[in-house]
């Protein structure tokens, strides 16, 4: 018995002092070549600028990463909660690296290498997410997995836990373009983090370790399932209990994206805002400085001058006659996907694009890639007098197929109520101006720039025609001769 308890003892010192071994030789051959972790304490992560309007509505988003910043004491207890629950429970308890977790994950590795499996199979904890994260690459090697595991000790021993939590929280990566929580809540569910619910913050938290497998609505039945495991790992750790985890859980999964209708669409102004910030702060300040710019447009203005300019334009090219469709498609074909490739104005939300299947003799009829069908009244095409090539048009025509053919692309807008010829299914014919023009409205007394539009459309171009375009003034340049005239004596005669 006592020679069994001596080669027993015997065999634990030999385990231990080969353990210690290893681990100085592990630390004597990476920790020279680990990057500093210390840069951390100071790290501020790159944060979007956002642009406002005159009266503080959100105008336009600068950034390379989607991400706003929200300091730990500002992050609901519900949502760090439900991200330990998910992430790593005893994130409070363990010194950086989860030991029972890599006993585990060591035997999975084991057993996948019987299995003819050579994948590595982690068991990060949060802490050993942030070194990753920050500091090393995404590699899948044991290498990694090492100096993982040695800044996981030093970052532990360096920081708060509640500071590395921060980085964390402000740094992954949660689909959508997101990175962040706050950043993610409203992408999804276009709320600030104090507003989400439990099992909104619960969905939120089951979406680090692969966005794109519990995509919201292409994936919806696997997101509902792995949201609802984050509740019941909740539920197990004590963080809500049985009636709020029912009803969680029984609440459907819906996505709320940010309201584009509540942004002020001024698509030239802020890309003249955009240039200006970089020629003043520089690029790295704009993509990742988190400016909170305000500028001077009014956006009921921005409304009318673009409203404004758009019609004019319109009206303008309508005079100067029809071009033609966008293209002609193979009606036998896959005209669909043809018809998809081309570009509708995103300024004109009710222009859509249409094929021509039929020619009547007070009509035309269209088919759209959705299926529906529709038809453009003769009294909808007399506009479409043939342009010329010297600027005239042609006579104005008497049928149908003196403007379009069977195949053709073409834009279209359904008709209004108590508008001619209006019908459920009837629509006008509509054609992107080939003139283009740019609109400039500011207050004389202070030179502040209440509106701007510098084209039809920017989506189609981002020139900025009242900016960037150098053209003669001619006679508008007139009031400035007569004005100094005036002013130095002159008579009007």
């Amino acid at each position: 018995m006592l020679r069994a308890l001596v080669y027993l003892l015997s065999f634990v010192f030999v385990v231990a002092v080969a353990g210690i071994g290893a681990g100085l030789y592990v630390l004597w051959k990476y920790g020279p070549t680990l990057p500093d972790y210390r840069q951390l304490a100071d790290y501020e992560p790159p944060v979007m600028t956002r642009v406002h309007a005159g009266d503080g509505t959100l105008m336009a988003e600068f950034a390379r990463e989607r991400r706003l910043f929200v300091p730990i004491a500002s992050i609901p207890k519900h949502m760090i909660d439900a991200l330990l629950s998910a992430e790593d429970k005893t994130f409070y308890e363990h010194p950086g690296i989860d030991v029972t977790g890599i006993a585990t994950a060591a035997m999975r590795i084991v057993w996948s290498r019987i299995q003819g499996d050579n994948r590595l199979i982690g068991a990060s904890t949060i802490t050993q997410q942030v070194a990753k994260n920050f500091l090393l690459t995404n590699e899948r090697s044991l290498e990694r997995k090492i100096k993982e595991a040695i800044l996981s000790f030093r970052m532990e021993h360096a920081f708060s836990k509640d500071r590395i939590l921060e980085l964390y929280l402000n740094e992954i990566y949660l689909g959508h373009g997101s990175y962040g929580v706050a950043a993610a809540a409203l992408n999804y569910f276009n709320k600030t983090l104090d507003e989400l619910s439990i099992e909104e913050a619960a969905y939120l938290a089951a979406l680090p370790k692969a966005p794109n497998n519990y995509h919201p609505i292409r994936r919806h039945e696997a997101a509902v399932a792995r949201r609802n495991w984050v509740l019941g790992r909740m539920h197990e750790d004590g963080k809500i209990d049985a009636e709020t985890l029912a009803r969680a859980q029984a609440a459907p999964l819906v996505v709320h994206e940010p309201d584009p209708a509540r942004l002020v669409k001024a698509g030239h102004f802020a890309e003249e805002v955009r240039r200006q910030l970089i020629d003043q702060y520089g690029e790295d300040s704009l993509y990742g400085g988190g400016l909170s710019v305000r500028t001077t447009l009014e956006p009921e203005l921005q409304e009318i001058a673009a409203r404004v300019l758009r019609q004019g334009l319109i009206a303008y090219d309508r005079r100067h006659g029809w071009r033609g469709p966008m293209a002609r498609l193979d009606s036998n074909g896959d005209w669909i996907a043809a018809l998809d490739k081309l570009v509708a104005p995103a300024e004109m939300p009710t222009w859509q694009k249409a094929m021509v299947t039929a020619l009547n003799a007070d009509n035309a009829e269209i088919a759209f890639p959705d299926g529906r069908r529709g038809h453009i009244p003769m009294p909808q095409l007399r506009w479409a007098r043939p342009a010329l090539d010297d600027a005239g048009v042609g006579p104005r025509p008497d049928r149908p197929g003196k403007v379009l053919q069977v195949g053709d692309a073409i834009l279209v807008e359904p008709l209004k109520e108590g508008e001619e010829d209006y019908a459920p299914d009837a629509f006008g014919l509509r054609q992107l101006p080939k003139i283009d023009g740019g609109l400039v409205a500011l207050d004389p007394h202070t030179g502040r720039v209440l509106a701007m539009v510098g084209g039809f459309s920017f989506d189609l171009s981002e020139y900025n025609r009242a900016t960037q375009a150098k053209r003669q003034p001619g006679s508008a340049f007139k009031p400035f001769v007569y004005g100094a005239a005036l002013e130095s004596g002159l008579s009007p005669a």
